[in-house]
């Protein structure tokens, strides 16, 4: 298969065809199964190295322009497979190396995942005299779960608090209930899964 596109930020055994990568994105839209954003699916191949960012865009907007992707969602600008798109992914699916769909395949659920807890749960930087607060809510589906604020003196940290925030709200939620319940075992446990997770 020839080369037609730009070798920058593709590691080895990423793709250099555009064929490919239109292929690549049809069947991750197959394999994931749920809409998703231009972003997400750009991000997914270049986080393993498989694409190079404006080749990944540039095959992602001709496929919008083919009718084999289309937009299910204008407001949050999402996007689902077509009929024609389905096709692609079921015929052309095999022409893909096996890890390379697996680490795309990953990488995309993995965002998904990570959209889906920035969805739910929700962190405002917000700029004072003295430096910033930050305040962070974890939500428990319609109704808030919790809510706390804390100051930090300049926004690097900040912008830390809200990463490491993200990573994992289940924790900051458990740990709250077992200081405030005093209990002991359950601080310990969580302490010991959050030295795991670091």
């Amino acid at each position: 298969m020839a080369f037609d596109t730009f070798d920058e930020g593709i590691s080895l055994g990423g793709m250099r065809s555009r064929t490919e990568i239109r292929t690549l994105i049809c069947y991750l839209f197959k394999s994931v199964g749920v809409p998703m954003a231009k972003d997400a699916v750009v991000n997914a191949l270049m986080e393993k190295g498989l694409a190079n960012y404006f080749e990944t865009s540039s095959c992602f907007d001709d496929l919008v322009r083919n009718g084999n992707v289309e937009m299910t969602d204008e407001s949050k600008k999402l996007y689902y497979i077509t009929d024609n798109g389905n096709m692609i992914a079921t015929q052309l699916e095999d022409t893909l190396a096996p890890t390379v769909k697996e680490r795309a395949v990953e990488c995309a659920l993995s965002l998904l995942k990570q959209e889906q807890i920035e969805n739910d749960n929700k962190v405002t930087i917000t700029k004072t005299d003295n430096g910033y607060t930050v305040t962070c809510s974890i939500s428990g589906g319609d109704m808030e779960l919790l809510s706390f604020s804390l100051y930090v003196p300049d926004k690097q940290q900040a912008r830390i608090i809200r990463k490491n925030f993200y990573k994992n709200p289940d924790i900051f939620y458990s740990v709250m209930i077992a200081m405030l319940t005093r209990n002991k075992r359950s601080v310990t446990e969580i302490l010991d899964e959050l030295g795991s997770v670091i």
